[in-house]
């Protein structure tokens, strides 16, 4: 591949020119251990040998961890290898940047508590083979395939039916209803009962074939004194905690795309058990992992008084890691995966994808775009994908297809869910002509439709302001040759002057800096672009002849889009603040508030506008303004013939103001004496 030290040392404005080796871990590797001891940040640009070069480093107690980037798979070795100088110095560029500050931590602590569930025999069978590593227990959930116990009771065995598994690594919790009329805790394995069948309904499971049995109870009669077979048992339910769960019944309890961590349901093939027991013998012990989202409950656009606006994130959750608590959501960070789906569908940011941050990826976006073309580079096309599956797509692509266009600069997240509008719109007006993510087949296909919507939002809002071509795309990609026929089939699309600007945390700010510089430098002005339904921007429409500014919908809004006149009866709109949650819509009692999805570009959207207004009823006896005119005459019109309204007096205190009605009510007020209450 061709290597140009000298064209990348000036893309990377580094004072000198850069040497290429040839042979770095072998007769060059000394040139390594002398950059690792001069103490300065070394990056090496091949992954292949980077255990070599780890270890190297490892040996001379470098004070600097060494960075591995891959210029042979996603940029030399390709039909356009000639042409990716600028795409090497941007992903030289992308190694260089800081690492981000480290996040929280989550932690499990697992003590090898295993449970295995799923019929007898094959429960036995690999419970016998781990009772001498882990604490090992067995749920029989089915009594087909019958199985045999043994005469050595080595572990524990129950059997029942699961109503629930909850928890995760180091903390499941088992419910199950104890459904055979043997109690297996009870049980001595002593045979009797399977002599005494006459239908032969017991085996060495002993668990009754409740199809085969006549009722005959001669097994009760045998048991004996020791009352393990019971027919008529009050007590049924049953539960205990493990640290982990092999799931061999068919189907699974969990049938979720990514069950938690510490639960493994490999089905009937002996491999993929084998492969599944491989794994949770390595799961005892402390482990952490990084707490991959940040929630911010105070623009939560969940609920407000019981009454359910957004639900997103739980509707996208593949782990099941998010719930409804009350107003607001809760996310049980054991179970959450670190997809990142939920903060690319969130409309307000309040939920926020920390692993990496945005600010983090768009530092590293900022010095691949601003390097790529600083070295002559042009329509740079962004490339996101996961570091499993999809890696593999890309590396498989370079060494046995036609490679990576020159301009395809791939960049990888740990999850590509999490790759959300900030960040795509955000990429586009920092310099990128497309962005494209790859789902190579291990991401759950709900993430696929989130992207998918996202990125039509996106696109109106470009098409919208005049950029043509494809801007975003999802590639779904099961092999490489797919890959390969999207990607050198992609036309460059419209692209703008890189801004200047840095991608922030907070997802409606990041969004609405990349909304001014796409305008600024658009093809076509436009201060209203429409949206299609869901998008997280837009108007609320009231009609005011419904309308009765109770002001329901003040209170509901969570983002202060909706705001009361104070002093006059105005219900005022904040275009920009609205996520379009729609909890002003379904508080309304008069069901006067519609949504309509548009972007608004103008300054309009961040000024205060009225939606609806009236002329002010005051208070007959102070005179201060306190409600409208319309509304007392609605309440005197239908209280005037209500019997608790017919004392003198009393439909005039309904155009007082509080203050004054408890005025008049105490003035008013017949006193009582103790010797005319009556018995």
């Amino acid at each position: 591949m061709t290597v140009d030290g000298s064209s990348l040392a000036k893309a990377l404005q580094l004072e000198s020119s850069l040497t290429v080796h040839s042979q770095l871990c072998r007769r060059q590797i000394g040139e390594v251990e002398a950059a690792l001891r001069s103490g300065r940040e070394t990056v090496v640009a091949c992954t292949q040998e980077a255990p070599l070069f780890t270890e190297v480093a490892a040996s001379l107690d470098a004070q600097v961890p060494v960075r591995f980037v891959n210029l042979r798979e996603t940029a030399g070795w390709s039909r356009e290898g000639r042409a990716a100088g600028p795409k090497m110095a941007a992903l030289l560029a992308a190694a260089m940047v800081p690492d981000p500050e480290p996040v929280p931590r989550v932690t499990y602590k697992s003590g090898g508590r295993l449970l295995i569930i799923g019929q007898g025999a094959a429960c036995v069978g690999w419970a016998d083979r781990l009772a001498d590593q882990l604490d090992v227990s067995v749920l029989i959930s089915s009594v087909s395939g019958g199985g045999d116990l043994g005469p050595e009771r080595r572990y524990p065995v129950f059997s029942g039916r699961v109503k629930h598994i909850r928890g995760y690594l180091g903390a499941f919790e088992v419910q199950w209803e104890q459904v055979n009329p043997i109690d297996l805790e009870v049980c001595t394995r002593c045979g009797a009962c399977i002599r005494a069948c006459p239908e032969r309904a017991i085996d060495f499971s002993y668990q009754i074939d409740l199809d085969r049995c006549k009722a005959h109870r001669q097994c009760v009669a045998a048991c004996g004194d020791i009352r393990a077979v019971d027919f008529e048992r009050a007590e049924r339910d049953r539960s205990e905690t493990y640290d982990l769960i092999l799931d061999l019944s068919d189907p699974p309890y969990f049938r979720i795309p990514q069950p938690p961590q510490g639960y493994f349901a490999p089905g009937r093939d002996p491999l993929d058990q084998a492969l599944a027991v491989q794994q949770l013998v390595r799961m005892v012990g402390e482990f952490e992992k990084p707490k991959f989202f940040v929630y911010r409950e105070s623009i939560c656009a969940h609920g407000r008084s019981k009454i359910v606006g957004c639900t997103k994130c739980i509707g996208v959750c593949s782990t099941a890691a998010i719930s409804e608590e009350g107003d607001y959501v809760k996310v049980e960070p054991h179970l959450c995966m670190g997809c990142g789906g939920c903060a690319t569908v969130c409309p307000s940011g309040a939920m926020r994808y920390a692993y990496p941050r945005v600010a983090d990826m768009g530092a590293r976006l900022r010095a691949i775009l601003q390097t790529y073309l600083r070295a002559g580079g042009k329509d740079p096309c962004i490339l996101f994908h996961n570091p499993t599956d999809g890696r593999e797509r890309l590396l498989n692509l370079g060494r046995r297809g036609r490679g990576l266009p020159a301009r395809v600069i791939p960049v990888e997240t740990f999850h590509v869910a999490s790759v959300g509008l900030d960040l795509m719109l955000g990429s586009i007006a920092l310099g990128a002509s497309q962005v494209v993510v790859l789902s190579a087949g291990s991401e759950a296909a709900d993430y696929v439709v989130a992207l998918r919507q996202q990125m039509a939002f996106g696109q109106e809002i470009l098409h919208g302001l005049g950029y043509a071509g494809t801007h975003l795309q999802v590639v779904e990609a099961a092999d490489e040759e797919a890959l390969e026929e999207v990607l050198w089939n992609l036309p460059p699309a419209r692209s703008c002057p890189p801004a200047t600007f840095n991608l922030s945390d907070d997802k409606r700010t990041t969004l609405d800096f990349a909304f001014d510089h796409l305008a600024k430098h658009a093809p076509r002005r436009a201060s209203v672009i429409a949206l299609s339904a869901g998008a997280p921007y837009g108007e609320v429409r009231v009609d005011k002849e419904r309308c009765t500014l109770c002001m329901a919908c003040v209170g509901a809004c969570p983002e202060s889009a909706l705001l009361d006149g104070k002093e006059l009866p105005q219900l005022k709109f904040i275009e920009s603040n609205c996520v379009q949650c729609g909890l002003c819509a379904k508080t309304c009692p008069e069901d006067a508030i519609t949504l309509a999805p548009r972007l608004l570009l103008s300054q309009e959207a961040k000024e205060p506008r009225i939606l609806n207004e009236a002329e002010p009823f005051h208070c007959v006896k102070c005179g201060k303004p306190f409600a409208t005119k319309r509304m007392i005459d609605n309440m005197t019109a239908k209280l005037g013939s209500h019997s608790m309204f017919s004392e003198a007096g009393a439909l005039t205190r309904l155009q007082m103001c509080a203050d004054c009605r408890v005025i008049d009510l105490m003035q008013g007020e017949k006193p009582v004496s103790i010797f005319e209450v009556t018995r």
